[in-house]
């Protein structure tokens, strides 16, 4: 797929400057001008009398009272996140599982039957399994997308189907607006992660999605410095999550990170132009590679998902990953542990090249359950030279061949 004018086709670097740089939530004249918003770093907000008090206690959801709540740091970037995914409201968490473990709690019951389709992240997937032992929700796993699948798992207690798209590891992408359409005919609510595409590539809300996730830790923060989460979706279905989710289970997010956050956001849209142009051009130099098959990015996408993602997504990330040709835990060892500029770590968006493989070399029957090869490489690309990654990428397969 041409990918080199998606950004300028769909407007998202314009849309997104408008909201990020924009002072609307800002509110320089409440900080004596300052153009970088303060940290309120505290942990109450004191009223002028007792009465005032009792009347905030009666709107806690919408009055600074105590920072669990509302923050004026935190709720900046709950605002600029909420327009940037085109939702009505957004609350932010203190890590991505925060997020995800909220939107579960607050919308799944015992006995009540999820959907999860795609390959989905690990800690979600660990989260539903235990939910399952301990509050009786029942799951089933659609891995390859396909609208006839869903349907065919849908019960009469299914009250949520939880999608990725692209999917964990093997970036699968899947039709948003066909899976909101069948879970709305049967009156089924509808999640997404969307931290692969971020809202700059992707915005499920206007495809009908009901929730978004994000973890606000990869590319929103694109630092590698902050953990958070967010949850973007309508003031109807916010109530929920935030007066049991958010509020009872307090996993909210701090004005420092928020803050951080809030400087992130800033460069977004600089900073996913240089993973998008990094990544095509790694991606063409494994494409010489003969040890290289099955290299996974939607970029490279068949035909009828290319038709998919020309109506959903406004651009690519640099997360892909690509298998080695009859590799094993041994072959993937080796690639990794002789890299020297991707570095080994779990997680991704940052500035910093990464990589890792899902084969642990215990693992590989779990491997194949997920229809996961052996041999497959994960890759963050970073903000570095693309010359400097393909070097180190050429020195890990110079070590396979000396093997």
């Amino acid at each position: 797929m041409d990918i080199s004018n998606l950004f300028l086709e769909n407007n998202a670097f314009s849309d997104a400057d408008n909201i990020i740089c924009s002072g609307h939530e800002e509110q320089h004249e409440n900080y004596f001008g300052a153009v970088s918003p303060p940290i309120i770093q505290t942990s109450l907000f004191v009223q002028k009398n007792y009465q005032a008090y009792c009347d905030d206690m009666q709107h806690e959801a919408e009055r600074f009272i105590y920072s669990r709540g509302l923050n004026p740091t935190v709720q900046m970037v709950e605002e600029k996140l909420a327009r940037l995914e085109r939702g009505e409201a957004c609350r932010c968490f203190a890590s991505g599982m925060g997020a995800i473990s909220a939107v579960l709690m607050a919308n799944l019951s015992s006995n009540d039957h999820i959907i999860l389709v795609n390959n989905i992240y690990g800690p979600t997937m660990a989260l539903i399994k235990l939910m399952a032992k301990k509050f009786g929700i029942h799951y089933s796993v659609v891995l390859d997308g396909n609208l006839e699948s869903i349907a065919n798992a849908i019960h009469a207690t299914t009250r949520m189907i939880y999608v990725e798209s692209p999917g964990t590891m093997t970036m699968n992408v899947v039709d948003l607006a066909a899976i909101a359409r069948l879970a709305s005919a049967h009156n089924i609510t509808t999640a997404i992660d969307n931290t692969w595409a971020t809202p700059l590539f992707q915005k499920p809300l206007t495809l009908g999605f009901d929730i978004v996730i994000h973890s606000c830790t990869k590319y929103l923060g694109g630092h590698s410095d902050l953990i958070a989460g967010a949850v973007v979706t309508s003031h109807e279905r916010m109530i929920a999550i935030r007066d049991f989710s958010h509020q009872l289970l307090g996993a909210v997010l701090s004005p420092f990170a928020a803050w951080l956050l809030l400087r992130g956001l800033r460069t977004l849209p600089v900073r996913m132009q240089r993973h998008q142009e990094n990544v095509v051009q790694v991606i063409e130099y494994l494409k010489t590679r003969p040890e290289v098959e099955n290299i996974r990015h939607p970029s490279l996408a068949d035909a009828a998902q290319r038709a998919i993602i020309r109506k959903q997504m406004f651009g690519f990330s640099g997360l892909f990953s690509f298998e080695i040709r009859d590799g094993g835990f041994a072959t993937v060892k080796t690639f990794i542990d002789s890299c020297q500029l991707f570095k080994v770590g779990c997680s991704w968006g940052g500035y910093e090249s990464l990589i890792i493989s899902p084969n642990r070399g215990y693992n590989e029957p779990a491997l194949a359950a997920d229809n996961i090869a052996p041999g497959l490489i994960r890759l963050s690309i970073g903000q570095e030279s693309p010359a400097m990654l393909i070097a180190d990428l050429d020195t890990a397969f110079a070590a396979l061949s000396a093997r």
